[in-house]
């Protein structure tokens, strides 16, 4: 089966190719080898992709967007994948920025979106709390009016590279004698602002990619309210709609399953052949390539039939089917690398493999790149949480 786009799609593709080979050929050789340089190469990869106008393809054309079709929207995400161009910030690019774009006063919108798309300010994400994870609704920080400012008090978790943040966008409950849905609101503010603060929490792979955040007596002024009071849930909606867009990673996926043939054919196996002549591994990829194909034939129907900007509830199919994929990747890649994947002690919080171990750099990360990728099946909605919208909105049941 193959895929065929338009000569029209296809020159756009080549639009594409031509702006991403002017990210640093070095940032996307680290990308590719899961060594990116925290803060600074996803700073240089966005402003260089700004400066072409395509960090920000999903906002407003009024703000940096562009009016693609769903298909090249999906063929700028392959494309980005396949050069090993990192994912730009989502919490900037997928999240806030199009809240501030639709919720936002016009003071606000131009105070920060320019900046957002630009990543001059580094966003972080203040959602989910220890007894409000996929019940976000249950969230228990409160804000306070008082005068001109909102008192917050409260705490977030798994705030995902909450320690290069300049600012935070969080849910806070601004009345709690209504439905719980109903008394959320938005804030923004600064990191540094006094009552803030930060904890970093170490994951089984080792790395710190996850904080706490804490907040005591934060003073927020009233401008800094996205929206209205008590529309938050609203905003919450509208910004994880956003989070799900392009969620099945499908380029992501094609880069492992590539690098996993290619290792799988450089192992040599105890008869002298090499593991990809192993007929039993052999059918394993063969089955994941199968699979993966069949989900980007799915993605690009759904895509087509979004056209009217619609959310088409099959996304979830793709989200639960990607999330399955991208770990089976991870999993394959872990298995080719053996007892060479064993010594994860010996690598440091930042990902990076120790000089005292002998294996290979690649191996001696696949473990820890198995174990970070457990998550992708629990954020932007659980697999759980998939399995019931397919149940009600696709199947009918």
């Amino acid at each position: 089966m193959q895929l065929k786009f338009s000569p029209e799609e296809e020159t756009f593709r080549d639009e594409i190719r031509s702006i991403i080979a002017k990210v640093p050929e070095d940032l996307r050789e680290r990308s590719a080898a899961g060594q990116l340089n925290f803060p600074e190469d996803m700073v240089t990869v966005t402003r260089v992709l700004n400066e072409h106008g395509v960090a920000t393809p999903g906002w407003p054309v009024e703000w940096g967007g562009k009016d693609w079709t769903p298909i090249e929207s999906h063929i700028y995400r392959e494309e980005m994948a396949l050069a090993h161009v990192p994912d730009l910030l989502a919490f900037n690019v997928g999240m806030i920025g199009p809240v501030i774009a639709q919720f936002g006063s016009q003071e606000m919108k131009e105070r920060f979106l320019a900046k957002t798309a630009n990543l001059d300010i580094w966003w972080c994400q203040g959602f989910s709390e220890p007894e409000a994870g996929s019940d976000l609704a249950s969230l228990k920080t409160r804000a306070v009016r008082d005068g001109d400012h909102y008192v917050i008090n409260g705490q977030k978790t798994w705030t995902t590279l909450g320690q290069y943040a300049d600012w935070i966008f969080c849910l806070a409950r601004t009345n709690p004698d209504v439905k719980k849905q109903a008394g959320i609101s938005m804030f923004l503010f600064p990191m540094d602002t006094p009552g803030v603060e930060l904890r970093p929490i170490q994951l089984i792979d080792g790395g710190f990619e996850v904080n706490e955040v804490f907040f005591n007596d934060v003073r927020v002024p009233v401008e800094n309210m996205v929206g209205n009071e008590n529309e938050g849930w609203t905003q919450a909606k509208f910004l994880l709609g956003n989070e799900r867009s392009g969620i099945a990673r499908i380029g992501h996926t094609k880069v492992k399953l590539a690098a996993a043939k290619q290792l799988a054919r450089e192992t040599a196996t105890a008869d002298g052949k090499t593991l990809l002549d192993d007929p039993l591994f052999a059918a394993r990829l063969a089955e994941v390539e199968n699979e993966l194909l069949a989900l980007e034939l799915t993605q690009l129907r759904v895509a087509a039939s979004s056209a009217d900007g619609k959310p088409n509830p099959a996304s979830s199919l793709l989200k639960l089917k990607g999330s399955q994929l991208q770990q089976a990747a991870t999993e394959l890649i872990a298995d080719i690398a053996g007892p060479d994947s064993l010594p994860v002690s010996s690598i440091d919080g930042g990902g990076n493999g120790s000089a005292d171990v002998t294996s290979p750099e690649w191996a001696q990360l696949s473990v820890p790149t198995y174990l970070n990728y457990r998550k992708v099946s629990i954020y932007g909605g659980s697999s759980e949480v998939q399995r019931q919208i397919i149940d009600k909105a696709v199947l009918g049941l």
